[in-house]
């Protein structure tokens, strides 16, 4: 719980209070105040609402890239990489190319291609030729009917050809390109520049992720695996950003238990539009759970006041009726408080320079 003490001086320029009645020291949380314009704007009023109870679980895990969003690029053939055009990390558009390959197999697939156009051009004389003999009574109907066929098996075997050097890249003497299918940012990469490879490689020369969603993967003691369930809202907070906190939600529960380290996993997604998250980053999360104490009222707890060993708020009824009001903290859990008793569902507190109004209200 978070409570400002009450000899912290708060000064703020241009605030200032009309009174408009004289003050009752007997009865404090009867004095009345007006609210200039000026504070009103600076000020910040919240509801009061009841809500199940939560309490906080807190874990370590790491930033894993999501692998719904991951493509693996593998070589089609084998050859040598000829120029190595990116480097682990670097962010790439759909169509960059990523690598030039020389493969042997990409320089007798353009011979097929060759051979396969030569084919075609015969083909179409032999038509020709056939349209001109059957046209001067020197050829049958059969004989054309024969040259249209082969005519039409070499077109085949030349849209067959086309579309595999197409698949694989090829380019002119027997040079393959390797191109991104997708924008993302390189998270793998298992070739270098000048390398020797053969297409029955088990890994992938490139891993491409799609950054704006992320997991955040858990570990969770035996003692804490029954307080988690899929769904709860879980903060992230990251060495990187002190200062940030990152939210999420548990997205998947994997019932097993590592024999190693025996913790379970638990995997949160986190959004992650503006790429401030990496992958591998160390991570420290706090899940909120339902502990079964029920609903309770909840206020932020910068709302609350620690003085003279009792907690208060300042309970707003309008601009010139402004309580303080004692309550009873049940617990608090992270940025927010739970109520015993104080406050009911739909009252409104200051929960912004409420510390202010509190000072002004017992000079």
């Amino acid at each position: 719980m978070k409570k400002l003490p009450v000899y912290f001086l708060l000064s703020v320029s241009g605030f200032y209070f009309l009174a408009c009645k004289n003050k009752t020291p007997e009865a404090i949380t009867d004095t009345r105040l007006c609210l200039t314009d000026t504070l009103k704007r600076n000020i910040k009023i919240d509801s009061v609402k009841n809500e199940p109870v939560k309490n906080l679980v807190t874990l370590s895990g790491k930033i894993e890239a999501n692998e719904d969003k991951w493509v693996k690029i593998f070589p089609v053939v084998g050859g040598v990489v000829e120029q190595m055009k990116v480097e682990l990390g670097d962010y790439v558009t759909k169509g960059q190319i990523l690598a030039v390959i020389r493969s042997s197999e990409i320089a007798e697939y353009q011979s097929q291609s060759a051979y396969a156009h030569a084919a075609v051009k015969i083909a179409e004389k032999n038509l020709s030729s056939a349209e001109d003999m059957f046209s001067s009574g020197l050829a049958t109907e059969k004989d054309v009917v024969a040259a249209q066929t082969d005519l039409e098996k070499a077109k085949a075997d030349l849209r067959r050809i086309q579309q595999t050097t197409s698949i694989f890249g090829a380019k002119s003497n027997a040079i393959q390109t390797i191109t991104a299918p997708v924008s993302g940012y390189i998270i793998e990469k298992n070739v270098t520049d000048k390398m020797q490879f053969r297409v029955d490689g088990a890994q992938p020369f490139f891993i491409i992720a799609n950054l704006e969603e992320v997991w955040v993967m858990a570990n969770v003691f035996e003692s804490d695996i029954t307080k988690i369930k899929a769904g709860d809202d879980a903060d992230i907070k990251l060495i990187a950003y002190k200062d940030k906190i990152f939210t999420g939600k548990v997205d998947r529960i994997f019932n097993m238990l590592d024999p190693q380290s025996r913790v379970m996993k638990v995997r949160i997604k986190i959004p992650n539009k503006e790429n401030l998250i990496k992958p591998e980053m160390f991570a420290q999360i706090k899940i909120r759970y339902d502990d079964g104490a029920g609903t309770m009222p909840a206020i932020a707890a910068d709302a609350v006041i620690f003085d003279k060993n009792k907690d208060f708020v300042m309970l707003y009824k309008d601009d010139c009726d402004i309580e303080v009001r004692e309550v009873e903290i049940f617990q608090t859990i992270g940025d927010k408080a739970y109520l015993k008793s104080g406050l009911a569902e739909g009252d409104k507190v200051i929960t912004k320079y409420q510390l202010l109004v509190y000072n002004a209200v017992n000079d």
